[in-house]
């Protein structure tokens, strides 16, 4: 069993120092740039059925292939960049999933011009201010919650694929719209 990196309680991550960062630096940390905000839709779909941990080293990989999730140029990819990204062991090679990076994008520019940016419709739901989880164990940590079933339920009607509840629930957590940092970690 791998050793702990430091003595820091953490919700995860302890075991690596990539897993570690993400979790000190990022993970539950308010996020309203589009940018980003796309950037971590697509890892969060990219992550279904793996561990995060291995989406998380093939970051840079996602980065170099979808044009550093410039939403614009994601969307406009054509099929035979798609097929490359598919062949490029940098990122996860799921047909699937690589197909539904232009979907979302095309739907993430549609939300963008309806509501001004995906921000302010993500934001929205919470008010602008993120929830805070309450959660006195790591094992109370939810999988979804309504929030993310009402979101989820938004995105598939509006045509977007691999944004399952249990998907944007994790995603919501990681963008900081909601902090579910538990009691005993160093974050909370």
């Amino acid at each position: 069993m791998p050793q702990p990196i430091d003595d820091k309680p953490r919700c995860f991550g302890s075991n690596t120092e990539t897993y570690a960062h993400y979790h000190d630096t990022e993970w539950g940390v308010p996020v309203r740039d589009d940018r980003d905000l796309f950037e971590m839709l697509i890892l969060e779909g990219a992550h279904a059925g793996l561990s995060w941990e291995t989406v998380l080293n093939k970051r840079e990989g996602y980065r170099d292939v979808f044009h550093n999730f410039d939403v614009e140029r994601v969307a406009a990819m054509t099929d035979f960049e798609l097929y490359e990204a598919r062949q490029n062991p940098a990122i996860v090679r799921h047909k699937q999933k690589i197909e539904s990076t232009r979907k979302n994008a095309r739907i993430f520019i549609e939300m963008q011009n309806e509501f001004g940016s995906f921000s302010n419709w993500l934001w929205a739901h919470v008010g602008d201010t993120p929830v805070r989880g309450n959660w006195a164990t790591r094992d109370q940590i939810p999988a979804s919650t309504p929030l993310s079933d009402q979101i989820s339920k938004d995105l598939k009607k509006r045509g977007m694929s691999f944004v399952g509840t249990t998907i944007i629930y994790a995603y919501l957590q990681a963008v900081g719209v909601v902090n579910d940092h538990w009691r005993g970690c160093w974050k909370s």
